[in-house]
Formats: C-alpha cells, sequence, structure tokens
C-alpha cells in the first residue's frame, strides 16, 4: 500500500550558489557520507541538489510535518548504483506512525534542474 508520494525540484545554479553563500550549509542539509562520493571526492552541486530535491520529497511523501530534521534523512547509493534512504530519529518516528515500512527513491538531474521522487509504502 501505498502511504505517501513526494516529488521536488531544485535550480543546480541556485542550489550551488546558496551553498557557496551560506557557509555550513552543505553540513546542515547532509551527513558526511552524503557529502562524499565513494572515492572521497566531494559531489557535485547537481548530485547535492537531487540529494536535497529527495530530502523534500521524502518530507511531502510523510505530510509535510515540522521538526523533521535534515539528518535524520540520508541519501545513500547502493552497491548496484541505486539510490536508497535511510531514516532515523525524527523521520524514522514520523515514518512509523505512518507505518511506512520501505522507500523507493528516484533522482535525475538535467538542464540545470536535479529532481527527486520518494514513494512511502506500508
Amino acid at each position: 500500500m501505498i502511504i505517501g508520494i513526494g516529488i521536488d525540484v531544485a535550480a543546480i545554479d541556485r542550489f550551488g550558489a546558496a551553498m557557496e553563500r551560506t557557509p555550513g550549509m552543505a553540513e546542515r542539509l547532509f551527513t558526511p557520507a552524503e557529502l562524499t562520493l565513494p572515492s572521497g571526492a566531494r559531489r557535485s552541486p547537481a548530485s547535492l541538489a537531487a540529494r536535497f530535491a529527495a530530502k523534500e520529497a521524502l518530507a511531502k511523501a510523510l505530510g509535510a510535518p515540522g521538526g523533521l530534521h535534515w539528518h535524520d534523512a540520508e541519501v545513500h547509493t547502493e552497491p548496484s548504483g541505486r539510490p536508497a534512504l535511510r531514516v532515523t530519529g525524527t523521520v524514522a518516528a514520523r515514518a512509523a506512525e505512518l507505518g511506512v515500512s520501505s522507500w523507493h527513491v528516484s533522482l535525475s538531474h538535467d538542464a540545470g534542474v536535479a529532481s527527486a521522487v520518494v514513494v512511502a509504502e506500508g
């Protein structure tokens, strides 16, 4: 059963400029693992914008309640290359309230726009 669906988009240039303009923004929004590639290199603004869109889409799939913490939702990459979500704390608590048992996430970026869709399934 689908409990919620969320979608979000982010303008890559605007998102990158906001991160440059606001010291510490990246660290407030993303876990250390989200900020780097498996190689240890820093993720591109397009990749981070897609992850930001996924966190926004996740909140929408949960009904956009207040009080969710950015670090309580982590977008990671499975060995297959597929994106996936890990939820803890405030996000896990809200998901449990709603009966969410699994997540589906899709990320994309093209033509200056990053997008994400999240489906919460129970």
